[in-house]
């Protein structure tokens, strides 16, 4: 964990030079870079989007020290992907439908959360699904094992979860104690109330074609219905992710390719990774690394959806630190046509997936249309 803030360098070295000019000139792009407690990182463990190899500085102000390092028009300004919004729509299509199912058929959906030791980031998560099912009428039901606890002992509860016809979906909050094989749990939930998406199963019906899979990661799905409630064409556009875990990167790869775009994706081992993104209609990105897509990563005109949940100092926060994207707002909303901001928007999708994921489970089981 150490290792993800650790602060190398003030400085990265990249490719500042202009549309307009013949020849390539580098730069170096200075940055203001702080160090935060270990606690505060955790936030982009939970969503396994930290990447250790990628570059470790942390850039907690976008500025240049080159006034041709990004072309844009000052007067123009993206449009906002308001995830909230969106969000709150979802919730409130949900909860019509769980009443509706309630009343015609006497089923109220359940999800099932289990929760291992006492991080309070994890506590935190919980709690949220927890108020987040109570809002839309979903019954929630909760399992705290300490962290000391045998991994026989959580997969018990899985069985039996699996097993509880009230129970439609079941969600192991990540990330687990050192001493828990994460695959082996994950592995145990019944794939018909993986409304998490990360059965392998899932992911490998994703992955095929002319397979559905039952559910899809929340995440990616998030990132995907945000496109969509914003009229944003997927279909023939190149997309680029940058990022390549199992709970984001790669499920929104496959997401996006079945809905034809033609994608690629860039890793700590892409070389050149912003002549990639410059090409890209829309990116995603999911990597962890505040503010590292920088406005001259952005080909004008690109929708960018930004993963990233990264916290970095703030004296003047009463936090003492405020949350920053993997893309550098203040420069990308200048060259983009529309872009998520950070907080607002994919991070209230996630919940709302979730939600979503839990009633077509509880739909499906009960052939409920």
């Amino acid at each position: 964990m150490d290792a993800l803030i650790h602060l190398s360098s003030t400085t990265i070295f990249t490719d500042c030079s202009s549309s307009s000019s013949s020849s390539s000139t580098a730069c170096l792009l200075h940055f203001t870079t702080t160090k935060f407690p270990n606690t505060i990182s955790r936030f982009n463990l939970q969503f396994g989007i930290s990447n250790p190899k990628f570059p470790k500085t942390i850039i907690t102000h976008c500025s240049s020290s080159s006034a041709t390092a990004i072309q844009v028009d000052n007067e123009t300004a993206a449009t906002v992907i308001d995830g909230k919004r969106v969000a709150k729509d979802i919730r409130e299509e949900v909860a019509v439908e769980i009443s509706r199912m309630k009343d015609e058929i006497g089923i109220v959906p359940g999800l099932a959360v289990i929760l291992v030791g006492d991080r309070k980031d994890s506590a935190t998560y919980v709690r949220n699904k927890k108020k987040a099912c109570d809002t839309v009428g979903i019954n929630s039901y909760e399992v705290r094992f300490p962290e000391d606890s045998s991994e026989e002992e959580v997969l018990k509860h899985i069985s039996k979860f699996n097993d509880d016809p009230s129970v439609h979906g079941i969600l192991v909050q990540l990330p687990l104690p050192s001493h828990m094989n994460e695959q082996n749990i994950l592995n145990a939930v019944c794939i018909e109330k993986d409304v998490d998406g990360f059965h392998p199963l899932n992911i490998g019906r994703l992955a095929m074609r002319g397979r559905e899979p039952l559910f899809v990661p929340c995440t990616p799905k998030g990132c995907i219905e945000l496109l969509h409630r914003y009229d944003i064409p997927i279909k023939g556009k190149r997309a680029v992710v940058i990022g390549r875990s199992n709970i984001v990167g790669m499920p929104a790869a496959l997401l996006l390719q079945r809905e034809d775009a033609t994608v690629s994706i860039v890793h700590s081992r892409t070389k050149n990774p912003e002549e990639i993104t410059r090409q890209a209609d829309i990116i995603i990105s999911a990597v962890g690394q505040p503010n590292m897509v920088r406005g001259n990563w952005v080909k004008p005109g690109a929708v960018l959806i930004d993963v990233g949940i990264n916290p970095v100092e703030d004296p003047e926060s009463p936090r003492g630190y405020r949350l920053v994207g993997d893309i550098c707002y203040e420069e990308a909303s200048k060259v983009a046509s529309a872009i998520t901001p950070v907080p607002g928007g994919v991070g209230p999708m996630t919940i709302a997936m979730l939600l979503s994921n839990t009633l077509l489970s509880a739909k499906r089981l009960h052939n409920f249309r």
